[in-house]
């Protein structure tokens, strides 16, 4: 009988977000830990005008973005009903084939998609500010970020207003 070589284990990235706003809109940011093994990093950044649900997506799509290889296993661990059931129910491929009218954040959920779609991708939501230790950091460097000196123009968010204005039509 032949002996099978043992398998390498599966690589599984795991990534865990959070957005913070002070106001809705107002200062924010996004935190997001990115674990492999023993391997773990961090990131965050803040912008002067935006909005909590573009934060909680921002963080998703930095997190996926900062991975090097397509094709790997993502679990990714939010508090974020808004990020989390679009995916689930399926509402984002919706948008998709509607020509994403009457959606909000169009921009960030286009480049989500990309992403999503480079990737086996599952997530996991967990409630918000209720000790889950990787989601109180995220949380901490949200919120740190949307208090920095060097915060940031979220361009996505600023044409998003002018366009609702009626300025660029």
């Amino acid at each position: 009988m032949k002996k099978e070589k043992p398998q390498p284990p599966a690589k599984i990235i795991y990534l865990f977000t959070d957005g913070a706003c002070s106001g809705n809109p107002g200062p924010g940011g996004y935190g997001v830990i990115l674990r492999y093994g023993k391997y773990e990093k961090e990131l965050s950044e803040g912008f002067s005008k935006t909005t909590n649900n573009r934060m909680e997506l921002l963080a998703v799509i930095r997190g996926l973005e900062a991975l090097k290889f397509p094709g790997i296993k993502v679990i990714i661990t939010s508090d974020s009903k808004y990020v989390i059931e679009a995916v689930d129910q399926a509402w984002l491929f919706s948008w998709e084939k509607k020509g994403w009218k009457k959606v909000k954040n169009p921009d960030l959920w286009k480049r989500f998609l990309e992403l999503y779609r480079r990737h086996h991708i599952t997530f996991k939501w967990i409630r918000g500010h209720a000790g889950h230790i990787e989601n109180e950091r995220c949380d901490e460097l949200a919120v740190q970020a949307s208090r920095s000196f060097d915060l940031k123009e979220d361009t996505g968010y600023v044409k998003m207003q002018k366009d609702k204005e009626g300025m660029f039509r």
